[in-house]
């Protein structure tokens, strides 16, 4: 039952509910004390993006400030300022209350539709690691081809010009970009989980939230404008990373796609001076053939 805090009900739930792990205990003294589904999964949601959006965004503001980072920056000469980092945040939090939130009261109402479980036990991180890395290839799919429909000539005057503002882009930029763009891009991020859900009729929220943190930071350290020895590509040959995506905005076109390299690869739509060699290299080859 629930009790006049959380920590009540916490302490309510704990005595009869021994079978269940500390954080298990914790998520249903969460629900139980709100005692409103669709408030309790709304604050949650929304605290949860805006922590870690930030949050993750903090570490590279941080290393914009300091000198010693210069020689990791991939535009080297392009360094953000203070006032264009706060201009960003600015903008991105007005996006967040006025476009994002508004959206994030429907989560719950969708999510009980489609079928997403939000009680206890939790999913095995077995399941779950197999679940996000499902959806990592569903929003990438999403995401090439919407952000390629994007740079055609209407929709990237009209809507995606904005998010290209920085041709040298920054952590706090990833989710600087219109609100039809970030309604169409995001229908990625929270449509394939969605869709997974309504296919098997077997998904968490708590797998979802998992999801959009591995989304928002994949997101922002692409845009962080930084390559360094142990970036993840290195060791994924696939993983696009920010060194692909940099190249994007400092070129305005190719390198569309978001978490993987494959679709670029297969569809030539690589951007950057190798791929231009390339290129370059497979015409002269197929000149030779035909003389």
């Amino acid at each position: 039952m629930a009790q006049d805090s959380y920590w009540g009900s916490f302490e309510e739930i704990s005595k009869y509910n021994v079978s269940l792990n500390y954080a298990e205990r914790l998520w249903l003294a969460w629900y139980t004390y709100m005692q409103n589904d669709v408030l309790a999964t709304g604050i949650m949601s929304f605290v949860m993006h805006e922590v870690v959006y930030f949050g993750r965004s903090l570490p590279w503001i941080i290393i914009d400030a300091i000198p010693y980072f210069r020689k990791y920056k991939i535009q080297q000469q392009k360094i953000p300022t203070a006032w264009e980092q706060w201009q960003c945040a600015f903008l991105v939090l007005f996006s967040h209350f006025t476009v994002e939130l508004p959206q994030i009261w429907l989560f719950h109402p969708m999510c009980q539709y489609f079928g997403l479980s939000t009680g206890v036990p939790f999913p095995s991180v077995y399941k779950m690691a197999i679940q996000i890395a499902i959806f990592f290839v569903m929003e990438d799919t999403w995401h090439y081809w919407t952000h390629r429909a994007m740079h055609w000539g209407p929709l990237y005057k009209n809507i995606h010009k904005i998010h290209h503002q920085y041709s040298a882009p920054f952590g706090l930029a990833a989710e600087y970009a219109s609100p039809i763009e970030v309604m169409v891009l995001g229908l990625g991020t929270v449509g394939s989980p969605i869709l997974y859900c309504a296919i098997t009729g077997d998904l968490h929220i708590l797998t979802m939230y998992l999801w959009i943190v591995f989304r928002l930071f994949q997101a922002i350290d692409a845009h962080s404008g930084y390559e360094f020895p142990w970036s993840l590509h290195h060791f994924l040959p696939f993983w696009a990373g920010a060194e692909h995506h940099d190249v994007h905005h400092e070129r305005f076109i190719g390198n569309y796609a978001s978490s993987f390299r494959w679709w670029d690869f297969f569809l030539d739509t690589e951007a950057g001076p190798e791929a231009a060699k390339k290129r370059r290299e497979k015409k002269l080859a197929a000149m030779r053939k035909t003389q």
